[in-house]
């Protein structure tokens, strides 16, 4: 049975100011342990566009409703064999699945974030948990 190898948690009030704390504690996750570990720099840049994907819609679209100071939760748990990102959010569920692909002929302002989640991922789950709070988990 593999165990975790590191683990590192993060709670920000759900506010974009904090994009930047998220990133400079992924940073800081990545350096310590990542790296070391033999991820690249680019499977790192990919990861975190995912996690940075992750934390903004769960600001701009799961807290829309929301008032600033409720929490977004972010977990990095790193295993033997892969990484898991959880971030939980407590907007209405939905099924990403059924979030279009936009066409490449059409540009848009917005609607790629889970386009990136699902092409970095090799697997992701966004689901209701026991806590009325969704929990999108991201797994490289």
């Amino acid at each position: 049975m593999l165990t975790i190898v590191q683990q590192d948690h993060l709670t920000v009030k759900s506010d974009l100011k904090f994009f930047n704390q998220v990133q400079q504690w992924f940073e800081k996750f990545s350096l310590q342990y990542l790296i070391q570990r033999g991820w690249s720099k680019s499977q790192l840049y990919r990861l975190n566009l995912a996690l940075v994907e992750g934390f903004t819609n769960a600001v701009r679209h799961a807290h829309l409703s929301l008032p600033p100071e409720t929490t977004i939760e972010i977990e990095l748990s790193l295993w033997m064999d892969r990484l898991e990102m959880r971030i939980w959010d407590y907007g209405k569920p939905f099924d990403p699945n059924e979030v279009p692909e936009p066409k490449p002929d059409n540009l848009q302002d917005h609607g790629y974030g889970w386009v990136i989640i699902r092409r970095v991922a090799d697997h992701f789950v966004y689901e209701r948990d026991s806590d009325s709070r969704n929990c999108l988990l991201i797994v490289r």
